[in-house]
């Protein structure tokens, strides 16, 4: 099977997957759709340096996950979007600590997406980087030049207010 064939394959099953964590990213269906696009012509561009052997999901992951990072960077979105790490222990609140692995396994959830799109996106980048990209915390904490332990104050910020926000949600319904 030549490359475009492979590549074609890949793009085919992969697009809605990536167009997903690129809109959980920017918060934009129009953004997404063009970053979509760019992440499969970089990817295609530079498929020869593709390992087989990995999952094509990690890698065309790392790439859109990059480039919408990259896009809210020079939105000078982010130069100060996640603020000092002192400032971020100071509004934990101390409520019990649920997962929120079982929510976000059923990711196409409406509500899910709502209240995922209705979080700052100092909060939403590192939840969707973490939980849709399966990033580590040392990887978004390289994405977003911050260190890892900002990573995991952000990560439960994110997680305390996604809660709050699917609370509200389901009580609206």
């Amino acid at each position: 099977m030549s490359a475009n064939v492979a590549f074609e394959i890949l793009y085919k099953e992969y697009y809605v997957r990536v167009f997903g964590l690129c809109r959980r990213l920017l918060n934009s269906a129009s953004l997404a759709e063009d970053a979509t696009q760019e992440a499969f012509m970089r990817a295609y561009r530079n498929f020869n340096k593709y390992d087989s052997g990995q999952p094509f999901w990690q890698w065309i992951a790392a790439i859109a996950s990059n480039h919408c990072v990259d896009l809210l960077r020079r939105q000078s979105r982010m130069s100060n979007l996640f603020g000092d790490e002192d400032t971020e222990i100071e509004l934990l609140e101390s409520d019990g600590e649920e997962t929120l692995s079982k929510v976000i396994e059923s990711e196409d959830s409406e509500a899910l997406n709502s209240a995922i799109g209705n979080l700052p996106d100092k909060y939403r980048v590192p939840l969707v980087l973490a939980y849709f990209h399966d990033a580590s915390y040392e990887s978004i904490a390289e994405n977003l030049s911050i260190n890892r332990n900002h990573v995991g104050v952000l990560l439960l910020r994110a997680k305390q207010q996604l809660r709050g926000l699917l609370n509200e949600l389901v009580n609206q319904s």
